[in-house]
């Protein structure tokens, strides 16, 4: 394990969807900037800011699992914003289907984190 949490593959992506999402979202219609976007932008934020609080923390186990929990909840979070967006906006399907696959493989990337961190963590 490296010393920085900006060492991590997850964090790594996680990083770069944000940002995505974050451009995504500035093109919703205006109205949606303080709504739908505003939502999903806190979302793609909370996934990566937890993973990074939770390395902050990493020397207490049950803690790190914790933060990269709320993490792995934010996906989820996730996954439902763009379904909504997918419905409300059909012009955005294609978009949202890539947000959403990309969305799935930083999910199932914390999920194997957290078990990995479950088994075989040591400081």
């Amino acid at each position: 394990m490296g010393k920085s949490y900006a060492e991590l593959d997850v964090y790594k992506d996680s990083m770069s969807f944000y940002i995505e999402i974050h451009r995504f979202t500035l093109t919703l219609p205006k109205f949606e900037l303080y709504e739908l976007g505003s939502q999903l932008r806190r979302a793609a934020d909370s996934q990566v800011s937890n993973i990074v609080e939770g390395f902050g923390r990493k020397r207490y186990k049950a803690e790190f699992i914790r933060f990269l929990t709320f993490s792995h909840a934010s996906s989820r979070e996730i996954s439902c914003h763009l379904e909504k967006i997918a419905i409300l906006y059909p012009d955005k399907q294609k978009q949202v289907s890539e947000l959403e696959l990309k969305n799935e493989i930083i999910s199932r990337k914390l999920y194997r984190f957290i078990e990995y961190v479950e088994t075989s963590w040591k400081i």
